[in-house]
C-alpha cells in the first residue's frame, strides 16, 4: 500500500483525485485550507493547513511517504485571473507553495511528485487566431503567458525540473486543459465557464436569456474530471518526465458550449454579450504527444460531460431556490 500526499485535497480535482486513489487501495492524506465544499473527503486523514507555512509542509512531506501530487494553487476562472485584481496574491501564494514543497520533497527524497501546471502557460501570440491555436507543449517559448497565474505555473514547472536535474527528484508535470465536471465550485467568483454557464442557463428561466463575456467567438477545449483523472495517474505510473498536456481535443466556441448546456437544460435561451474578460481568442489541447509519450486520449465527449455536470449544478441551484 502506497501512503501518498495529496496537496490542494479540498479543491475540485483534488477531491476527486483522492477518491481514486482510495478507490484504488492507497493511503491517502490530503491537505488543504479548507475540506471540499459538496462531499466528504474520502481521505485516511485530511489537514487543515497553510501550505505558504513551511513549518505545514515540514510537518507533512516526510521520508515515510511514497508520492506527492501537488495541485494546491491559488487560481479560479476569468472572472479571477483575468481582471488584474488578483495578480500578486496569484503568483505569491502558488509560488510560495511550489518553493515549500520542492524543497521538502528534495529533502526527504520523495519518490515521485506530479505537478499540475496549465494550458494558461502558451504564448498570447499562438492564441490569436480562435481556429487555429497553437498548444503543442513544444511552442510554449518563447513565453509570454496572457496571465500572472500563466507566468506562475511556468515557473513552478522550471523549479521541478531544475530539482530534477540537480537533485534528481522524480517528477511528472501536466498541463490542465479546462478541466470541468460535478463538485466543482459554480456560484463562488472563481468558477470556469462550463461551471459559470450551466449556473446561467439553470437560473435562467424558459425563453429567457444569459449574459456572455465578449462575443462568444473564443474558443476553448473543455475535459471531463473522470478523464482528467485518468490523464494523471496514467503519466505518474509512467516513465515519462516531459510536460504534456491533459486536455481535450474537442475545441467550441463559448457560444456553442452555452448552446449545448442550454439543448440539454431542454430550454431556449438568448445569449446577450457583455464586456469581462475573456483570456486569449484560441485555446485548444494538442494531443500528439500525450498519445505518443503514455498512451492517454480522453474517452468522454463534451456532451456526455456537460449533460453529467449540468444535472448537479441544476440541483444545487434548486437547493439554493428552497432556502430562498
Amino acid at each position: 500500500m502506497k501512503r501518498i500526499l495529496v496537496l490542494g485535497a479540498g479543491g475540485f480535482i483534488g477531491s476527486h483525485l483522492v477518491t481514486r486513489l482510495k478507490q484504488e487501495g492507497n493511503y491517502v492524506i490530503g491537505i488543504d485550507l479548507k475540506y471540499p465544499e459538496f462531499s466528504k473527503s474520502t481521505a485516511d486523514e485530511f489537514v487543515i493547513g497553510d501550505l505558504r507555512d513551511p513549518n505545514v509542509c515540514e510537518a507533512a512531506i516526510k521520508d515515510e511517504v511514497d508520492e506527492i501530487f501537488q495541485l494546491a494553487a491559488d487560481m479560479g476562472g476569468a472572472g479571477y485571473l483575468f481582471t488584474g485584481e488578483n495578480d500578486f496574491n496569484v503568483m505569491h501564494n502558488s509560488a510560495l507553495i511550489n518553493l515549500n514543497v520542492a524543497h521538502y520533497a528534495i529533502q526527504n527524497k520523495i519518490s515521485k511528485v506530479f505537478f499540475s501546471s496549465s494550458a494558461c502557460i502558451y504564448p498570447q501570440f499562438n492564441q490569436t487566431d480562435p481556429n487555429n491555436p497553437n498548444c503543442e507543449e513544444s511552442s510554449a517559448y518563447p513565453a509570454e503567458p496572457d496571465s500572472e497565474y500563466g507566468w506562475e505555473k511556468i515557473f513552478s514547472e522550471r523549479l521541478y525540473h531544475a530539482a530534477l536535474r540537480n537533485y534528481q527528484l522524480n517528477v511528472r508535470v501536466a498541463r490542465f486543459h479546462n478541466i470541468y465536471g460535478p463538485e466543482g465550485t459554480w456560484n463562488s467568483g472563481k468558477e470556469k465557464a462550463p461551471a459559470a454557464l450551466c449556473r446561467k442557463v439553470a437560473m435562467a428561466d424558459q425563453n429567457g436569456s444569459i449574459e456572455i463575456w465578449g462575443d462568444g467567438t473564443q474558443t476553448r477545449s473543455f475535459l471531463y474530471i473522470d478523464d482528467c483523472i485518468d490523464g494523471i495517474l496514467t503519466l505518474m505510473n509512467s516513465d515519462c518526465t516531459e510536460v504534456l498536456n491533459i486536455g481535450s481535443e474537442e475545441m467550441v466556441t463559448i457560444n456553442r458550449l452555452a448552446e449545448i448546456i442550454s439543448e440539454q437544460a431542454g430550454k431556449n435561451i438568448s445569449l446577450e454579450h457583455i464586456d469581462g474578460p475573456i483570456g486569449v481568442m484560441g485555446r485548444n489541447s494538442e494531443n500528439s504527444l500525450v498519445k505518443k509519450s503514455i498512451g492517454w486520449s480522453p474517452k468522454i465527449s463534451l456532451a456526455e460531460g456537460l449533460a453529467k455536470t449540468y444535472a448537479w449544478i441544476n440541483a444545487e441551484v434548486a437547493k439554493l431556490k428552497e432556502k430562498a
